[in-house]
This record gives C-alpha cells, sequence and structure tokens, in this order.
C-alpha cells in the first residue's frame, strides 16, 4: 500500500512539473569590444646563481643518519 501511495504521488508531481509552462525567450544584448594592441616589448631576463650544498655522510655514526634508522620496541616481531 505505502508503495502505491509513494508511485502516485512520484507521477502526480512529475506530471505537474512537466505542465509548467515558463519557457521564455531571453533577450541578449550584445557588446562590441576592441582589441588593443601594445607594441611594448620587454627583453629583461633574470638570471639566479644560487649555490647549493649536498652533504654526503661517510661515518655510519653520523647524526642524520642515526636519526631516520631509528627504531622503537614495538618494532620487533614476538613469537607467539
Amino acid at each position: 500500500m505505502k508503495a502505491i501511495v509513494t508511485i502516485i504521488f512520484i507521477i502526480f508531481f512529475g506530471i505537474t512539473a512537466q505542465a509548467q509552462n515558463n519557457t521564455k525567450e531571453v533577450q541578449v544584448e550584445t557588446i562590441e569590444m576592441t582589441i588593443v594592441t601594445t607594441t611594448e616589448t620587454k627583453n629583461e631576463v633574470k638570471t639566479e646563481t644560487t649555490t647549493e650544498v649536498a652533504r654526503l655522510y661517510k661515518f655510519k655514526n653520523s647524526r642524520v643518519k642515526k636519526a631516520l634508522s631509528f627504531t622503537t620496541k614495538r618494532n620487533k616481531a614476538k613469537m607467539a
């Protein structure tokens, strides 16, 4: 019974939505735009010379490698 009532309501609202005749023709005002060309040329090239240094650590016990390869107590496998 509930399904039949919902189908009737859906059909009713669909028919009333299609029955609306609100199609108005919209008049669009056209605007003429002109193209402005500039003859100004700029030939400026900026070059940045930055020197960056990358460090390589020779030793196993360097601070960075130690910090990156840390392990916790919970990383270890447990025997069941």
